[in-house]
C-alpha cells in the first residue's frame, strides 16, 4: 500500500523522496544488500537502507522511475509484500551516495525480545490524532531526540531530552508518573520510532497504548494547517533537514560540526561559522576541533568550486 503526496511544487522539484519501513521477521535479510545496492545505484537512486532480522527501514531519494523501480522490487520479496512508503519531493538531491547497512535492529532501542510483530499498541490515524491528545486523560510523548524536538513538537506533548533512542527504555521507567493517565499517546518522525517504543510501553504493563500512523510526516501532510496541533518543523535525516506542513522543505539548515539544525537567526550569531561552529556546539568543542573542521570547509570549497561533491558535505 502506498501513501502518495502529491505537491504543487512537485513539478520543479525533480527528486522523489520515499521514507518506509516494516517490522516483520526476514531471517534472509543478508542475502538481499548486495542486489538491493546493485540496484538503487543502477537507477540513480541514493539515501539509507537498513536490513536486520526484523524487518526494513531508510529513506531513499532519486528520479521517479528509479525510486518506483525499487519500491517495485521491495514489494515484489514475499517479507514486503505488505511494505507502505510515504512520498515528498525535495528540489535537489538531498542524499550523497546510497548505503543499504545490515543492522542488529532498524531502528536500535537496545532492549531484547521487543518485537512489534507480536505486541504493539494501538494505531492512530492522522484525522483522528488531535482528539485523542486533546483528551485530558492521555500523557502525549514525543519518542525523537532532543535536536529533533528543538525545532517542533505537538502542543502539549511531553518532551523526553533524550540524546539517542536508547535512553527512552530508561526514561519510561524512571518516570513512575506516567502511569498517573490511563492513555498514552506517542509519536515520530515517519511511526516507526514509536511503533517500536509502543510494543516497549505494552511489556511495561502500559494497556492503553497508542501511536500516530505514519508519524509526523503523514501528518503534515493530511491535517490543515488551521486545523494543527503541531508547532514548528520536522527534522528529516536528509539534506533537507526539515520540512513543514505541506511537507514543503523548511528553512533550516546543518550545522555540519554537531549535525544540529539551525534557524536562520542561529546563522546570524557570532558563534556561526560555516561547517565549524553554531551556538549549539561552540562551548562543546575546542579550538583544534575547529581548525580541523576549518579545514574540511576548505576542502569542501575547493571540491564543489572544481564541480565535484566532497564526501564530508
Amino acid at each position: 500500500m502506498t501513501d502518495t503526496l502529491t505537491q504543487p511544487t512537485a513539478a520543479a522539484s525533480p527528486f522523489l523522496v520515499a521514507a518506509l519501513y516494516h517490522f516483520v521477521s526476514v531471517p534472509r535479510f543478508e542475502s538481499l544488500r548486495e542486489p538491493l545496492q546493485a540496484l538503487c545505484e543502477d537507477n540513480g537512486v541514493k539515501g539509507t537502507l537498513l536490513l536486520a532480522h526484523e524487518g526494513i527501514n531508510g529513506t531513499i531519494a532519486g528520479p521517479d522511475a528509479g525510486i518506483k523501480t525499487v519500491l517495485a522490487y521491495l514489494c515484489a520479496q514475499p517479507e514486503f509484500a505488505a511494505l507502505e512508503h510515504k512520498e515528498s519531493h525535495a528540489s535537489k538531491m538531498p542524499f550523497l551516495r546510497m548505503k543499504v547497512k545490515l543492522k542488529k535492529e532498524i531502528v536500535t532501542m537496545g532492549v531484547e525480545n521487543i518485537d512489534p510483530n507480536k505486541v504493539v499498541g494501538t494505531y492512530v490515524a492522522p484525522e483522528d490524532w488531535n482528539a485523542l491528545i486533546s483528551d485530558p486523560d492521555t500523557i502525549v510523548i514525543d519518542t525523537r531526540n532532543d535536536y529533533e524536538t528543538a525545532i517542533g513538537i505537538f502542543r502539549g506533548a511531553v518532551d523526553p531530552n533524550t540524546k539517542t533512542f536508547r535512553e527512552f527504555p530508561d526514561w519510561v521507567r524512571n518516570n513512575t508518573g506516567l502511569h498517573n493517565k490511563p492513555k498514552i499517546a506517542m509519536y515520530c518522525t515517519g511511526g516507526i520510532r514509536c511503533e517500536k517504543a509502543t510494543a516497549f510501553m505494552k511489556e511495561q504493563g502500559f494497556e492503553e497504548v497508542y501511536h500516530l500512523k505514519g508519524g509526523i510526516l503523514k501528518y503534515l501532510e493530511e491535517v490543515p494547517q488551521e486545523e494543527s496541533l503541531w508547532d514548528g518543523a520536522c527534522f528529516v535525516f536528509d539534506e533537507r533537514v526539515s520540512v513543514e506542513h505541506g511537507l514543503k522543505e523548511g528553512e533550516h539548515k546543518l550545522c555540519h560540526a554537531c549535525r544540529n539544525p539551525i534557524t536562520a537567526e542561529e546563522i546570524t550569531s557570532p558563534h556561526y561559522e560555516e561547517g565549524v561552529s553554531c551556538s549549539n556546539c561552540y562551548s562543546t568543542r575546542s579550538e583544534d576541533d575547529r581548525l580541523r573542521y576549518r579545514q574540511r570547509q576548505h576542502q569542501i570549497a575547493l571540491a564543489k568550486k572544481r564541480g565535484q561533491k566532497h564526501i564530508g558535505t
